[in-house]
């Protein structure tokens, strides 16, 4: 049995998108990875992103990141068009944060060294720094681990390492590439309640991108299932298993998240 989100977001009290993509089209040496697309990710949203392999959900990322340029659309971030807006601006004017598949940390630092090594890099004053680093301990429990080299942690302790220090400075907008990849089920069940916890008290916007499907539709208010560069289905977990071309493109008949 997976964990279910016992909250969705069925209707906004606006809907006001946090990021928008118009007309997007991106070609990589002439071969089309996304097709005129369209997507609005919502505010304080969680919103999945599923596919095969080579559909574009990494380069969704890259997009809002500002790591690929678009060869046709528009980038809107919190109402500003960012198209041709360099990754640092993104950053740090839209408050972006990423949590890598791979790397995204020091392996020869402790836990404890590696927050220290970011949160100098985005807040300035030692006590506030000192703060927050104390407040990420406390929330992700990582009293017993700050003197451990994160070489030596294990994969889900290293993962909500990564996720701690994308929040040093209090994103409003996550982006999660991978999150439940080679990690066994209770520290999936883990991070599903982090990711829904950031929503609830952190009121983040989520978006995460996984091969595990069924992993990722227990934790997410939304899904989009993409295939061939185009959103092929979106909406609720349930509303996308149950359509016939996500069913035929991605899922299959038998696929059910319970």
């Amino acid at each position: 049995m997976g964990l279910i989100k016992k909250f969705r977001i069925k209707s906004y009290k606006s809907d006001e998108s946090i990021v928008e993509l118009k007309n997007i089209s991106v070609f990589y040496n002439k071969r089309q990875i996304i097709n005129n697309l369209n997507l609005k990710i919502y505010r304080q949203e969680i919103l999945g992103m599923l596919g095969p392999n080579g559909v574009g959900k990494s380069t969704i990322f890259n997009l809002i990141t500002g790591l690929k340029d678009p060869n046709h659309g528009e980038i809107f971030i919190d109402g500003v068009n960012c198209t041709n807006l360099p990754i640092n601006e993104r950053f740090t004017k839209f408050k972006l944060a990423l949590v890598p598949q791979y790397g995204g940390l020091i392996h020869d630092l402790t836990l404890l060294d590696n927050l220290k090594l970011v949160s100098e890099i985005h807040i300035k004053e030692k006590e506030l720094r000192d703060q927050k680093i104390n407040k990420l301990i406390s929330q992700f429990e990582f009293e017993a681990l700050l003197n451990i080299k994160a070489k030596h942690l294990s994969g889900g302790q290293k993962k909500k390492l990564i996720i701690a220090m994308a929040l040093i400075n209090d994103p409003k907008i996550l982006l999660l590439d991978e999150p439940f990849a080679a990690l066994d089920i209770l520290t999936i069940k883990m991070l599903q309640e982090i990711i829904m916890n950031l929503q609830s008290t952190e009121e983040i916007s989520v978006v995460v991108c996984d091969h595990q499907a069924r992993d990722l539709l227990n934790c997410v208010d939304r899904a989009i299932i993409l295939s061939n560069g185009k959103i092929i289905a979106s909406g609720s977990p349930n509303e996308v298993i149950s359509d016939k071309i996500a069913k035929t493109e991605y899922f299959g008949e038998e696929f059910n998240i319970n």
